[in-house]
């Protein structure tokens, strides 16, 4: 027995794709090599497929689960027996997997022929019609749950299409109300219509799509300009901070007066003027003599007069005493002329 198996990923919901594919009698509409099915009553069905030559069998449904699962047994014919099984994968897409089992006709040298190449010719074709079922899905309205609304169907690859078709399965055709020829018009009208109103959505939307492009290229520019100035910028604080740093590590000479551990002028030499700390000279008189430093009382006109004469009460010698240069003490006797306060004590001693 031969076993073959192929899945395929159709871009539609689960219940659509179910719907669709237990439509068997549609099916030499747009497969190449299913060139008739057709149904005895709703459990049992007629199927003709041309690979590797004619082939026919009665088949019986068996294990159908609603939007999960469907399957067949031949009772007549080719010996086959098949299952389907649909699996939500992500949003709005569903996973098909066809399990097929068949018996090579003509016993050992069916077995032998199958060997040579057979088998590998049959999953090509099995391959390749559920790719036709894959877009005959994908191209029907969202929704729809009959193929004739398809914009697929009768494409040029079908059996149909082909005039391969067996006459039962144009019998069956005739008898659909489907396919009279009104219904066959509308079809072609509806069709045409929603391939119009495609075909301008795809316009809008391809339109949107660029001025979305553009703003983003724009948006881009704009970021890119500010980037390039921001960096410019960068570079140029950058490059101040390095000369700020560079002139700050340079040494320098250090400040006579500022950058000395003694205090102020500490690392002049000394001069004549001594400390220039204030805007004049401590000694403005250095040059002079120190015994002239002192004008003369024939210079200023003076009479000189004896040393005597000119000892009289120190205000610093009265206030080291402790008596007022300016106020006699009381009981003091009063200064004789031309005597001080010292000669006068001296003499009240010797007394």
């Amino acid at each position: 027995m031969a076993e073959h198996h192929v899945s395929v990923t159709v871009r539609a919901p689960v219940q659509q794709v179910y719907a669709l594919f237990t439509h068997f009698n549609d099916f030499p509409k747009f497969m190449r090599f299913v060139k008739e099915v057709t149904y005895y009553d709703d459990q049992r069905s007629h199927w003709v497929v041309q690979v590797g030559g004619r082939h026919e069998w009665d088949a019986v449904n068996e294990g159908w689960i609603p939007n999960q699962q469907i399957g067949w047994r031949s009772i007549d014919g080719l010996q086959n027996t098949g299952r389907v099984k649909f699996t939500p994968v992500g949003t709005g897409q569903t996973m098909v997997d066809v399990f097929l089992n068949y018996t090579p006709p003509a016993g050992a040298l069916g077995v032998t022929v199958e060997k040579l190449g057979m088998d590998s010719h049959f999953q090509s074709v099995l391959e390749e019609d559920m790719q036709h079922f894959a877009r005959m899905v994908e191209e029907a309205p969202p929704g729809a749950l009959d193929p004739m609304s398809s914009h697929y169907l009768f494409h040029e690859g079908s059996a149909v299409a082909r005039g391969e078709a067996t006459s039962r399965q144009e019998e069956s055709m005739a008898h659909d109300p489907m396919m009279t020829e009104e219904r066959l018009r509308e079809r072609d009208t509806t069709i045409t219509r929603q391939q119009a109103a495609s075909y301008s959505e795809e316009q809008r939307c391809q339109a949107e799509e660029q001025a979305r492009l553009q703003q983003v290229e724009r948006a881009s520019a704009e970021q890119e300009a500010v980037l390039r100035e921001q960096d410019r910028r960068n570079r140029q604080e950058a490059a101040a901070r390095r000369s700020q740093e560079a002139a700050m590590e340079k040494p320098r000479e250090p400040h006579p007066v500022y950058d000395t551990l003694g205090g102020r002028n500490a690392a002049m030499a000394n001069t004549a003027f001594g400390d220039q700390d204030a805007r004049n000279e401590r000694f403005p008189q250095h040059n002079q003599d120190p015994m002239k430093a002192r004008a003369t009382y024939e210079d200023a006109g003076m009479t000189r007069t004896p040393v005597e004469g000119e000892e009289i009460a120190s205000p610093w010698e009265s206030q080291i005493h402790g008596r007022p240069f300016d106020v006699e003490e009381e009981g003091q006797r009063p200064l004789e002329e031309g005597k001080t306060h010292r000669q006068q004590e001296q003499r009240d001693l010797n007394e």
